[in-house]
Parts: structure tokens; C-alpha cells; sequence
């Protein structure tokens, strides 16, 4: 099964919680009540997507590429 990088833009709502979108995967779009929740979530919900664009034969956006490692990540890590 591919492995895709996934840019994800995270902000804070005002009436509390957060919300995750991305620009290189159009629908992608995740509220959850915590940060942890959130990135618990999407990483489903980008599956979800793909694999849905994937069965209607529709091209994956460009911003989206498959990798193997080597590669390189950002991580996240609670302190």
C-alpha cells in the first residue's frame, strides 16, 4: 500500500477545539476537541479520500506524492 506526505494546516476555533485541512488534498477537512485527537483522526480520513478518488478513477492532486523510505517527516511530540 502507498504511503503519501500529507501537508495539514491546524488552527485553533474560537468556540473551542480545532480544525485540520489541506490544501494538496481537496475534502479533507477534520474537527476534533484536542490536537492529539486531530491528528489521531485525519491520517483515516485522508485514507478515506484517496482511496475514494482512487475507486472513481479520479487523479490524485499533484501537491500528493507517493514515497518509500528513505524519507523525511516532521513529528509532532507532547512534552
Amino acid at each position: 500500500m502507498p504511503k503519501y506526505i500529507l501537508p495539514v494546516e491546524v488552527e485553533s476555533l474560537e468556540e473551542g477545539g480545532y480544525l485540520a485541512r489541506s490544501p494538496a488534498l481537496p475534502g479533507f477537512l477534520v474537527q476534533a476537541d484536542t490536537v492529539d485527537e486531530l491528528l489521531h483522526l485525519s491520517p483515516g480520513i485522508a485514507q478515506a479520500l484517496i482511496e475514494s478518488m482512487q475507486e472513481k478513477g479520479v487523479p490524485l492532486p499533484q501537491e500528493l506524492h507517493s514515497i518509500k523510505p528513505p524519507f523525511r517527516a516532521d513529528l509532532l511530540v507532547p512534552v
